[in-house]
């Protein structure tokens, strides 16, 4: 499927600001089933200073100085970008995840000396026995991680209520799990935080959902959505993806946008001002669907 995806946002100052700092990560990243055909980034006012470069994790990071008084902030990210489909994954035919688990105490080969780094703590995920236990009534003993995984993918969009407003990028994994509700960072940084209290990797993913109008109705301008989803590794397949807001495995309908430890690693925009007083921030996001092309 091949879309144009487009980021806009926009910040409003009480009073203008004289310098702004900001580090970028808006550009949709090439991965296995994902082609960046074009990517283009538009800062208002122009900035004096503008780079970019490629971080750890292999996200596009862009950095800008906006020098001079403005009251107005635009930053707009145009993409178009070609998702593939994913491949049938058989979830009962993965390994235990007991025997993950244990084989990446000692890891020999690459992939999985690769994938350790993502079985700790991080700034924005902690780890707690109660979490631990919330995993663990999914992950019987012997059950294949993946199916396992996709258990608990269900159990957080069952039990836990999609409601924005009750917490921020700071909530902990553990508070979420306490009052059962939060947004699609909170529920990927849950089940993180699941996976890597039994010693299993898992990553932060973010990008974007296409999201369908309800029947006889238009679809809305700026009405996508900035999204957020999990990544966990299995031997043999590598990173297979899980999104617990829509208890399902991602495929021709998520654009990926970045992924790192957690919501840290990834931020769209971060950054500092001199002046500004209080200020007003949107975001809006398109996600057209251009065309469908089908691979052999």
């Amino acid at each position: 499927m091949l879309y144009e995806v487009r980021h806009e946002t926009r910040f409003r100052y009480e009073w203008p600001v004289t310098i702004s700092h900001q580090l970028l990560k808006l550009r949709p990243r090439r991965c296995t089933r994902q082609n960046v055909l074009e990517s283009r980034l538009s800062i208002v006012p122009h900035p004096t200073v503008q780079r970019d470069w490629v971080d750890y994790y292999g996200n596009v990071v862009e950095f800008a100085t906006v020098q001079g008084a403005h009251s107005e902030l635009v930053v707009t990210s145009a993409s178009q970008v070609e998702v593939l489909p994913g491949m049938n994954i058989m979830l009962d035919f993965s390994p235990a995840w007991e025997v993950v688990a244990r084989s990446l105490r000692n890891p020999t080969q690459t992939e999985a000396l690769a994938a350790c780094q993502y079985c700790f703590e991080s700034p924005f995920i902690r780890l707690h026995p109660e979490i631990r236990d919330f995993a663990l009534e999914s992950f019987e003993p012997g059950r294949p991680l993946l199916a396992a995984t996709m258990a608990l993918t269900s159990r957080i969009y069952q039990q836990f209520a999609y409601q924005g407003g009750v917490t921020d990028i700071y909530t902990p994994a553990l508070d979420v799990l306490r009052q059962r509700r939060g947004v699609c960072q909170d529920f990927a940084h849950l089940q993180i935080a699941c996976l890597r209290a039994l010693g299993l990797p898992a990553r932060y993913v973010s990008g974007y959902l296409l999201t369908r109008p309800p029947p006889g109705q238009p679809r809305l301008t700026g009405a996508d959505e900035s999204h957020a989803w999990l990544s966990v590794w299995c031997p043999e397949l590598g990173w297979v993806d899980f999104d617990p807001t829509n208890n399902l495995i991602p495929n021709l309908e998520h654009v990926t946008v970045a992924w790192g430890r957690d919501y840290g690693d990834v931020s769209p925009v971060s950054g500092f001002i001199f002046g500004g007083g209080q200020h007003e921030v949107t975001v809006s996001v398109d996600v057209d669907p251009v065309a469908a092309r089908f691979v052999t």
